[in-house]
């Protein structure tokens, strides 16, 4: 363990793999002049907030915090806006508020944001009209208009990207020195709250009534002296993005001084998605050698012989907060797959944090051909998940979502049906929890949270 760096691993090894969901490049010359110029630029990220972050998610592990994330399906580089930024990093504050008073618990926050640009697909090309193109795989590879210079993989987009993850990742965090998430004045940043007509006077009583009792809470413990105040109100935000396009991942990927191995310098916490986990494939070779947390995505499909050899090969030394499982199994599957892989990773005396993913099992498509999710659905997952975990004594240590600060109209329930689709349906890729839904799904998840603790 003196290197930390698995044997046999390089980072150029991955490119001895299959890789899944790879694009062609025409351009091989200009390709690899972007990945030597986004070498030479600063990290997006730091080796000591990825070291702060294992140590969060060790906790998360144990039952000690909570963790929260979310984002947008895809981000796009023409929403590297204040508002949007803003909005994002807004929804995610209010649900975590949510949830500490619910939980009596840490709220750790992971934004899907600053790097999602890169989206895999189920098909590598789409028809229309009989014209057949390559499929729009985000704004790190290619453009969402449907001709063919549009759908050409550029690897310009690379160094756009990285880019757009820098100048969002400047603004959160001057947001969070300037004050924007101190929870010791939540009434400060929600004003903008109350001015959402379109929220039920309930929900807004039920969400003022958690900003009142929690500020009560904060000042009674520190008339007391309390030492741990301050760590509680100190609100961090780290970033999650799909490592899906290993050109600009490994690109970003160094040796840094003081500490031994290798980090992806990209964000602080890559995951490995659903489409590919294979474990001979080129993204678990790559992020085997990687020292930052790494999520998985396991579907319904995967087994529990391959997650536990997943879970070894991503952590060949068995750290602590290394590890996130990311379940993503449909409310109709969960019950059944679930428990089989929970106890196939507790017999192998692994030690992971598990996640659920509510959203990318529950995918309808309406009789229109509109792509949709239920908030009954995503809901049902997620108790069905705190169930299962309760019943073989082990510990959902967060939730995952999809979802925005905007008012779009992509998912249904929570106030919106399928005839309110149409009104502003604005995701490019898969549907996303609006603003109202997203608040009512935390004091949903907050009530199971309070019965969890009753027990």
């Amino acid at each position: 363990m003196t290197t930390l760096v698995p044997p046999g691993w390089s980072i150029d090894s991955f490119r001895d793999k299959p890789i899944a969901q790879d694009v062609h490049y025409e351009d091989a010359a200009a390709l690899a002049e972007v990945t030597r110029e986004l070498r030479t630029l600063p990290p997006l990220v730091t080796s000591w907030e990825v070291e702060k972050l294992r140590e969060l998610l060790a906790e998360a592990e144990v039952g000690k915090r909570f963790v929260l994330q979310g984002g947008d399906c895809a981000e796009t580089t023409s929403e590297t806006r204040a508002s949007f930024i803003v909005n994002k990093l807004k929804i995610l504050l209010q649900m975590s508020l949510v949830l500490i008073h619910a939980g009596h618990k840490p709220v750790l926050r992971i934004a899907r944001m600053a790097g999602q640009y890169a989206k895999p697909r189920s098909s590598p090309t789409e028809t229309r009209d009989g014209v057949t193109l390559p499929s729009y795989f985000g704004d790190l590879v290619n453009r969402p208009e449907f001709t063919a210079e549009a759908r050409r993989a550029d690897p310009a987009l690379l160094l756009r990207g990285y880019q757009h993850a820098a100048l969002t990742l400047n603004f959160v965090r001057t947001l969070a020195v300037g004050g924007f998430a101190d929870l010791h004045h939540p009434e400060v940043w929600d004003l903008s709250f109350f001015e959402r007509a379109d929220l039920p006077t309930e929900l807004r009583e039920q969400y003022q009534r958690t900003t009142d009792q929690l500020s009560e809470a904060l000042r009674f413990m520190e008339a007391l002296g309390e030492s741990t105040v301050e760590q509680l109100t100190r609100v961090e935000f780290y970033t999650s993005h799909e490592g899906l396009n290993l050109h600009y991942e490994s690109a970003k990927t160094h040796e840094v001084p003081r500490r031994k191995g290798w980090y992806d310098l990209t964000t602080h916490l890559p995951w490995i998605g659903e489409r590919t986990r294979a474990l001979t494939g080129a993204h678990v070779e790559f992020f085997r050698g990687v020292r930052n947390p790494i999520g998985i995505k396991l579907g319904p499909k995967v087994t529990p012989d391959e997650v536990v050899q997943l879970v070894r090969a991503l952590n060949p030394w068995g750290e602590k907060g290394k590890i996130v499982l990311i379940t993503r199994m449909g409310a109709a599957r969960v019950a059944e797959t679930l428990p089989k892989i929970v106890e196939a990773v507790g017999a192998a005396g692994l030690r992971v944090l598990w996640i659920t993913d509510p959203m990318h099992g529950n995918t309808q498509t309406t009789a229109s051909g509109i792509k949709t999710r239920d908030f009954d659905d995503i809901l049902q997952e997620i108790e069905t998940s705190f169930e299962v975990h309760e019943r073989l004594g082990t510990v959902l240590g967060g939730v995952h979502f999809e979802l925005t600060g905007e008012d779009v109209t992509e998912c249904i329930g929570g106030g919106l049906n399928v005839a309110d689709l149409d009104k502003k349906y604005v995701s490019l890729c898969d549907p996303r929890l609006n603003y109202r839904q997203a608040l009512e799904m935390a004091f949903r998840i907050a009530r199971r949270m309070k019965d969890s603790r009753r027990k």
